[in-house]
Parts: structure tokens; C-alpha cells; sequence
């Protein structure tokens, strides 16, 4: 006699179906790759990029490139608020991220052609491109061309001119056509006289807004350019650093927030995401100071307890600043940083302080989540605050961080832990 399937029982079993799947995709198979990432040793010295890294990114390629298509075909960028951080400064900080990964990744592989059957330029020139039209695009220009005017590419304007800068030195690494040369050109040399011509060094991101952590990355960006320019800007940043040094530092002797302009007075004291970014290039323009930076960073910000290890986002003798939200820092949570800790990850391995970079990427790969579909599900989820306007900020941002490699004249130090 034939079984006759009920339809409470065909539910019950299509149930535990979807259950087994969900715990799959979502636990079991991202609990495994997780283990496998943190078995990797270039977490823990300097050994390479590491193997994530090359999953995500080739994972993240081909989605970024239709995003990207998608955004500028849409015209959105012109329709914005002026103020929303997420949609006007998102998609280009995301676009710039992904080429300086790409870049990383690319001479990488130059050195090793085990690591990829293809080489970065090749499988991602469709991303390349596509980022390089989005950093260009006159509509995701229009937030700061109504902040500066026309004049915009000429007039201040400091951390926008450095995205230009960076993506287009990128892209030219990487696809050596020589294609937005002269552009490139003009942007190096204007900023460049405009700051040798500044009184304090430093200049406005926006009007009435001065961050120096921005000028510092403007200046790394400059000097990073004579590659592909074949120009010669030591002795220009030799003038810039004027910016960085006494009575241009905080009580602690480190980078400020903010100053203000034109008295050059340090308006706000140094903080985790500033810091964190600045040591990302400092020792590219002066590895003595880089050092110092790093000593006092860690001496003031750095904090261990039973909730996690990280940098802190405002040093611990400041009261009342272990808990709030703010749109650089992410949301600070007793003291630690998210902002800060995230590229406190590059900081350190660019210092070779691998006792910190592996216990701070150890705390962002668990955080991160990694879903089979090659992305990272906790980066994924933080880029969500700026909704359909930088969906993948998270993922190019982390790819940015993890592939900054370490100088051979740096002094490894290992160790750290598991925080978690």
C-alpha cells in the first residue's frame, strides 16, 4: 500500500530544508572560512597579502563594476543633499579604495604569479575603468563645485582633489595608457603650489572646515604621483611637513582633528580615525617622525579590557569620551574606535607592529563574517547607512586597509591575541 505524504509532513520537511540551508549559508560554511582566514600566517608577519583578501576582491569586482555603471547612468549624484556624507563622499571614497587595492594587489602579483591566473589588471579593467569614470563624473562633483564654485579643481577643496589624485595614479599603474595624464598633471602641481603658498601648510576640505589628517594623505598623494609622472616632489613635501610640526601638533605631539583657519590654531586635539589614517603614510614621507607618531599613538590611545583590543578614538585622559556616535568614527563604544581600529589595521602593519595588526584584523575578519558568496557580510552590513549610494564602501574600504604592505626598513614586532 502506498504512503501517503500528508501535507502537514511535506512542510515540516521542506521547513527543515530551508533551516539546514539558512544554517549553511549563513553559520556553518562562513564559521569554516573564518577559521581558514584566521589560520593564515600574513596576518601575523610580514608574509604577503593575505588570501581573503584575494577572495574578496575578486568576488567584489564584478558587482562593483555594475554598481558603478548603474550609478553614474542614473544621475543621482546630482540630485543630493548637501550635508549627507553617505551619498556624496561615500561613493568616491569607495571607488578610490578599490583602485588602491587593486594597485596593491597588482604588484603583489608581479612578485608572485602563483597567487592569481590572471593578473588584477586584467581580470578587473572593467572595475578599473568603471571607478575612474565615477571619480570623474561632472554629477559626483557637484556637492563640492556648490561648496567651492566653478573653480572647484583649483580653490582648497584639499581631500576631494587628493581622491582625484590618488584614483587616477592608481589607474595608471595599473593600465599604463596615459589616458587623464594632464589631468592628473594639473591637479599635482596646483595643489601642490597652493599649499607651498598656504600660511599654516594646511588648507580647507570644505569652506571653514580644516583637517590636516586630509592634507597629510594630500601630500602622500602628491609624492606617490612622481611615479607615473615622472615629476619630483621631495623637496616640496620636505615644505609641507611644516604643517606637522610644532605649533601644528596637539598637546601630545600628534596630528590634530582640526584647526582652525586663518589663526592656525589647533581647534580640535588628535583622534583615532585621524591618526590611524596618517600613519597609513607617514612613513612614506618621513620615517623618523612615522615612528615617534606611532610611539605616542600607542602610548595615549591604545586599550585592552575584557571587551576587546583596539585604539581608542579620543585619548584616555579626555573624560565623557567613551560612548557616542559620530559619522567618522563610527559608533565609539567604551573608547574603542571602529573608524580607528579599522585602519589602525594598515597603520600597524605598515609600522610592523604585528602584535597590533594581527589582534585588530583577528577582531575585524570575525566581525566581518565572511558569507560563501566571497563577501563580507559585517562590511556589507555598515555600508547599509549609506543605503543604495555605497553598498560596497565596507568591502573596497577593508581591501584598502589590508593591502598595505610592509617597508623592509620597519622593525617587526609579533605577537598579540585573540580578543574574542
Amino acid at each position: 500500500m502506498r504512503a501517503r505524504w500528508r501535507p502537514a509532513a511535506i512542510c515540516g520537511i521542506v521547513n527543515a530544508l530551508l533551516i539546514t540551508g539558512f544554517a549553511l549559508y549563513w553559520l556553518l560554511l562562513p564559521g569554516l572560512l573564518m577559521l581558514w582566514d584566521l589560520s593564515d600566517a600574513r596576518w601575523r608577519k610580514p608574509a604577503g597579502i593575505p588570501r581573503a583578501v584575494w577572495r574578496v576582491h575578486k568576488a567584489l569586482t564584478p558587482r562593483y563594476e555594475r554598481w558603478a555603471r548603474e550609478r553614474i547612468a542614473s544621475g543621482i549624484a546630482a540630485h543630493l543633499p548637501l550635508y549627507d556624507v553617505p551619498s556624496t563622499e561615500w561613493p568616491m571614497f569607495g571607488s578610490v579604495f578599490y583602485l588602491a587595492a587593486t594597485e596593491a594587489l597588482q604588484d603583489e602579483w608581479e612578485r608572485d604569479h602563483s597567487l592569481s591566473r590572471q593578473a588584477p589588471h586584467e581580470y578587473a579593467r572593467a572595475t578599473i575603468e568603471a571607478c575612474t569614470d565615477l571619480v570623474l563624473d561632472p554629477a559626483h562633483h557637484t556637492w563640492v563645485k556648490t561648496h567651492w564654485g566653478k573653480n572647484y579643481l583649483h580653490t582648497e577643496n584639499v581631500f576631494f582633489r587628493a581622491m582625484i589624485i590618488q584614483a587616477l595614479t592608481s589607474r595608471e599603474r595599473l593600465l599604463r595608457d596615459g589616458k587623464h595624464l594632464d589631468l592628473l598633471r594639473d591637479q599635482v602641481e596646483t595643489l601642490a603650489a597652493e599649499l607651498d603658498q598656504s600660511k599654516h601648510g594646511v588648507l580647507h576640505d570644505y569652506p571653514g572646515e580644516c583637517y590636516p589628517i586630509d592634507v597629510f594623505a594630500a601630500i602622500a598623494c602628491i609624492r606617490r604621483a612622481d611615479a607615473v609622472l615622472g615629476t619630483d616632489h621631495r623637496a616640496f613635501t620636505q615644505r609641507a611637513l611644516r604643517g606637522f610640526r610644532p605649533p601644528y601638533q596637539d598637546t601630545r605631539g600628534l596630528v590634530p582633528y582640526t584647526i582652525d583657519l586663518p589663526s592656525g590654531q589647533v581647534d580640535s586635539p588628535s583622534r583615532g580615525i585621524g591618526m590611524s589614517y596618517v600613519l597609513l603614510y607617514a612613513r612614506e614621507l618621513d620615517e623618523e617622525q612615522a615612528q615617534r607618531w606611532y610611539a605616542l599613538y600607542e602610548q595615549h590611545f591604545w586599550q585592552e579590557n575584557w571587551l576587546a583590543s583596539g585604539w581608542r578614538e579620543y585619548p584616555r585622559d579626555l573624560p565623557g569620551m567613551n560612548w557616542l556616535n559620530d559619522p567618522d568614527s563610527g559608533p565609539v563604544i567604551k573608547g574603542f574606535s571602529p573608524s580607528g581600529c579599522a585602519y589602525g589595521i594598515g597603520a600597524a602593519r605598515v609600522a610592523g607592529r604585528y602584535d597590533h595588526a594581527w589582534t585588530l584584523a583577528s577582531q575585524a575578519l570575525v566581525m566581518g563574517w565572511p558569507l560563501p558568496d566571497g563577501s563580507w557580510l559585517g562590511a556589507r552590513f555598515l555600508s547599509a547607512a549609506g543605503g543604495h549610494h555605497a553598498p560596497y564602501l565596507g568591502e573596497a574600504n577593508l581591501l584598502f586597509i589590508y593591502t598595505f604592505p610592509t617597508p623592509a626598513t620597519a622593525t617587526i614586532k609579533t605577537g598579540g591575541h585573540l580578543s574574542f
